[in-house]
């Protein structure tokens, strides 16, 4: 079986990719409709991209990363955001972790006035009564798991004393008992949705910050979260729903956390995933029948890692093997996501955003691990530091976070 889907995506697949409409009108039968009309103008203005800078043959060296200019684009992103971001009021630590993150992830450390600045903030997104974070100053707005689980990850890049201290004062292991249903799920807010994204939120930010036992016991949880896996193998906001790649990288990544990724049905989540890998660009969708979009770079693509692990503790995949093609996804987010003057883009014709930008920059550093990576350039991936894909937080960073709150048991 796994070896038939190490041959989802041949090379010879991947080199026709740059043919629009081929595959569309063959998967369609040469119908048209508004979707077959979205991917044929999609590949057609990846192919552009590829004219543009590589040649129709893709001629990788002519294109590299561009670190120096999306350094600066998230650097001045701390101080001064554009009149477009005030939409994403309620999502401010958010957009604080997308900025830190992508710094991080291309070997930047922030200067100490912009930590103590970033620290500061987050302090005042803090919720004194209830814990945990809000998505912007309190009072004003309320706890959110969300928010909590972006303000624990900057704090956690900072890394500093201070930004230690704030996650150890923030009420954590409270706020995340408060959010537990009896079922094991979790609420995002007082009396807010359920979904898949809360338990995978709660589960990191409880093994961050040392809370794990004190939030368990995770059994129900980790039994919710299997409920959710749908027919086609992805994984559903909540059981019974459409899989999508956000919530399969949250149950996924939670079920690895608490040791129960293997209880998955494992052949169809490997066969959803590889599915969403598109042949024509290189990058991922995150459904069924959408289009590419960079930001799965890392919501399917920090999967695979995952997957691979299982698999080959499994004795189903050799050690150093893959089951994505990693110089495709490659080839995506360098050629058609970057965007000249600094910042990552959805896709060829939208605008660069942090969220894409630090996305994209997760999932460059996840392909930037494989093992094999044949025909990339050097310079793609050697600026790119290792990311711990289950918290998509720089490994080391993990590691120091992880030691601090054990010693301060």
């Amino acid at each position: 079986f796994f070896k038939i889907l190490l041959h989802s995506m041949s090379d010879a697949d991947y080199q026709r990719r740059w043919q629009p409409g081929v595959e569309t009108d063959a998967r369609d039968g040469g119908a048209p409709s508004d979707t077959t009309e979205e991917q044929i103008a999609t590949e057609e203005a990846c192919q552009r991209c590829i004219d543009e800078i590589c040649d129709p043959e893709l001629r990788r060296e002519a294109a590299s990363l561009l670190t120096r200019e999306h350094r600066t684009y998230c650097a001045s992103g701390l101080w001064r955001l554009s009149a477009g971001y005030a939409s994403l009021d309620a999502s401010r630590p958010w957009l604080c972790y997308w900025i830190v993150h992508s710094l991080s992830i291309l070997g930047t450390r922030i200067d100490a006035a912009a930590a103590d600045a970033v620290i500061n903030f987050i302090g005042r997104c803090r919720d004194p009564d209830c814990g945990g974070f809000c998505g912007g100053p309190y009072p004003g707005q309320m706890a959110h798991l969300a928010p909590t689980y972006a303000a624990v990850n900057t704090l956690v890049t900072i890394g500093t004393p201070a930004a230690f201290e704030l996650i150890k004062g923030a009420k954590l292991g409270s706020f995340l008992r408060a959010m537990r249903r009896e079922d094991g799920a979790f609420t995002m807010h007082h009396d807010g949705e359920v979904d898949v994204r809360g338990a995978y939120c709660a589960i990191a930010v409880a093994t961050l910050s040392g809370e794990v036992e004190a939030t368990g016991p995770w059994e129900d949880t980790a039994n919710w979260i299997l409920g959710c896996q749908t027919y086609e193998g992805g994984v559903g906001a909540t059981p019974g729903e459409e899989a999508h790649g956000g919530y399969t990288f949250c149950g996924l990544a939670a079920l690895s956390l608490l040791g129960a990724a293997h209880r998955l049905r494992l052949p169809p989540l490997v066969r959803w995933l590889v599915g969403r890998q598109m042949a024509h660009a290189g990058g991922f969708q995150g459904r069924t029948n959408k289009l590419v979009d960079s930001c799965y770079s890392f919501w399917q693509g920090g999967a695979f890692p995952l997957v691979q692990s299982l698999l080959q503790s499994r004795g189903e995949l050799a050690p150093g093997g893959a089951i994505y093609n990693a110089p495709a996804l490659l080839d995506y987010l360098i050629v058609c996501a970057q965007v000249a003057q600094g910042g990552l883009r959805d896709k060829p014709g939208k605008g660069r955003d942090y969220y894409h930008t630090c996305y994209a920059l997760s999932g460059l550093a996840v392909a930037a691990s494989a093992s094999e990576l044949p025909g990339v350039p050097e310079g793609w991936v050697n600026g790119v530091r290792l990311i711990n894909p289950i918290f998509n937080v720089v490994n080391d960073k993990v590691e120091a976070a992880l030691e601090h709150f054990r010693a301060a048991e």
